[in-house]
């Protein structure tokens, strides 16, 4: 089980990787106010998504203490951070407040999984 476990943290972990580095590659348009929700961005919120709740899953099927606050606090975020993204993924430019805010939810979500124990 922890072979399975540790599998999907990594597959967690891509997500992550392609939802903060699809920001990231948009910093230098987003000083300039062209940024635009790329499909990487999309794509790693979905893959967060599917893998967090296979994660929890996996975890109380394997009889491990889940912080259900936690999850709970981490998920509302990353629905906020989809429904962003989903909603503007087809528009040429977004604005920078919007831009700004997934990144800042994205970072927020990141410490939350690695701070709060």
């Amino acid at each position: 089980m922890d072979v399975l476990i540790h599998l999907f943290v990594g597959l967690h972990i891509i997500g992550i990787a392609s939802l903060l580095g699809g920001f990231l590659t948009q910093m230098k348009a987003m000083g300039q106010g062209t940024a635009r929700f790329v499909p990487a961005m999309l794509h790693g919120a979905l893959t967060m998504l599917v893998t967090g709740a296979i994660l929890v899953g996996l975890n109380q099927a394997d009889d491990q203490h889940v912080n259900n606050v936690k999850i709970g606090v981490k998920l509302a975020l990353l629905v906020v951070i989809l429904g962003l993204v989903y909603v503007k993924r087809d528009d040429e430019k977004v604005e920078k407040g919007l831009f700004g805010l997934v990144g800042g939810l994205t970072v927020a979500n990141i410490f939350i999984a690695v701070l709060w124990t």
